[in-house]
């Protein structure tokens, strides 16, 4: 008989799928992991760069389009001018002054400008002598009356276009619109406008004549717009007409600012606000000015 031996079979080895880390003493990295993090921060950095690129190309073209078509636009206009200060300062040491309105016109033509300030009510008086006395008598009184006027041309108006263009436009002081608040006679208008426009021209606030216009080469075009030191503020209009033909062509309006600046303008416009304690301030200034001559220059 043979003795049965039972057989033992030895375990197979464990085959380790993990990936081998590296000893920091041997040098050796691990290069798997590290492969796909610069991989992924490649794409990444290359679609923003892809992006970038796009969108400064994208704003180059959209750069460009606009720029043709402003370009375009002013080569449509056939007039085209502006003022060297769109602002005239008050201040103390005001005297009066100039801006220089400059522009360009497209074909021949001629230049009409007119500069109207603020418009506010305006009352004229007749005074008549009574028992040797001065009083005012009759009155009339007219709505939107500009405070300031002047025209300029480079030709004389009559000789490029005509009456009816002119009283459409308002171009010059015999085609200004002066209409009185109330019923009125045309002869009672007609003399007190006169008085009127003959007020504003001693005032310098209303040209005696015309400005002129001068052409540089045949397009360029320029002129001076004188102010007095009395000029009154507010906002003022510039309107430049382009004349062919004997009637107006286009038309463009520039605005002006006439202001104070400074201490006067705080002193002004706080006047205008708080009344009340201007007046107050102006006492207590006045009380004040008056102990301190009494303290310094009265008799002991």
């Amino acid at each position: 008989m043979f003795d049965s031996k039972k057989s033992t079979i030895a375990p197979a080895p464990e085959v380790s799928t993990k990936h081998s880390e590296a000893n920091p003493s041997s040098g050796k990295t691990k290069n798997a992991p590290v492969t796909r993090v610069e991989l992924l921060l490649k794409q990444v950095l290359g679609g923003i760069a892809a992006c970038a690129a796009a969108g400064l190309i994208g704003c180059c073209v959209l750069f460009f389009s606009l720029s043709l078509f402003n370009l375009e636009a002013i080569g449509s206009q056939s007039l085209v001018a502006d003022l060297s200060n769109h602002l005239v300062a008050i201040n103390t040491s005001f005297t009066g002054t100039e801006v220089v309105l400059f522009g360009v016109v497209e074909g021949p033509g001629d230049i009409a400008v007119v500069v109207t300030g603020p418009r506010t009510a305006v009352t004229v008086r007749r005074k008549d002598r009574v028992a040797g006395i001065w009083i005012n008598q009759d009155s009339v009184r007219f709505k939107s009356v500009p405070g300031f006027y002047a025209v300029a041309t480079n030709r004389p108006l009559d000789a490029i276009v005509n009456s009816s263009v002119l009283a459409r436009h308002q171009i010059g002081l015999e085609h200004l619109a002066l209409t009185p608040t109330e019923p009125t006679s045309p002869n009672q208008v007609a003399e007190f406008r006169r008085s009127l426009i003959r007020g504003k021209q001693r005032q310098g606030l209303y040209g005696t004549k015309l400005g002129q216009v001068s052409f540089l080469g045949d397009r360029l075009f320029r002129t001076n717009i004188s102010f007095p030191a009395n000029v009154p503020i507010g906002h003022y209009t510039v309107s430049v007409f382009l004349i062919r033909g004997g009637d107006v062509m286009t038309a463009q309006t520039t605005p002006l600012v006439v202001g104070k600046v400074g201490l006067s303008f705080e002193i002004y416009d706080f006047a205008q606000r708080r009344p009340f304690g201007y007046g107050l301030a102006a006492i207590a200034g006045a009380v004040i000015m008056g102990w301190l001559a009494s303290a310094l220059f009265g008799r002991p």
